[in-house]
């Protein structure tokens, strides 16, 4: 799976799952001030993503997460081979 893939595959789930536009999602914009993301939203977005790549993102991981570009660097550097 391509970078450009794994960005408009998130962007879209994403998009659908909180409702909101995802031309809001630009790659320095901070994940949880573009999604209105509380502890509990935050939770379900860590599960699509585990859901969608077989990806775990432990606890300790989320909080280097910040911006989207973060979110795809990540998803890229743990999808399985």
């Amino acid at each position: 799976m391509t970078r450009e893939e794994i960005i408009e595959q998130v962007n879209s789930l994403l998009a659908e799952e909180f409702e909101v536009e995802s031309s809001a999602f630009e790659p320095e914009a901070n994940v949880k001030e573009t999604l209105s993301l509380d502890s509990l939203s935050l939770v379900d977005l860590v599960a699509i993503i585990q859901h969608t790549y077989k990806v775990k993102i432990p606890v300790a991981d989320l909080k280097q997460i910040q911006t989207f570009n973060d979110l795809y660097n990540y998803i890229e550097s743990h999808l399985p081979a």
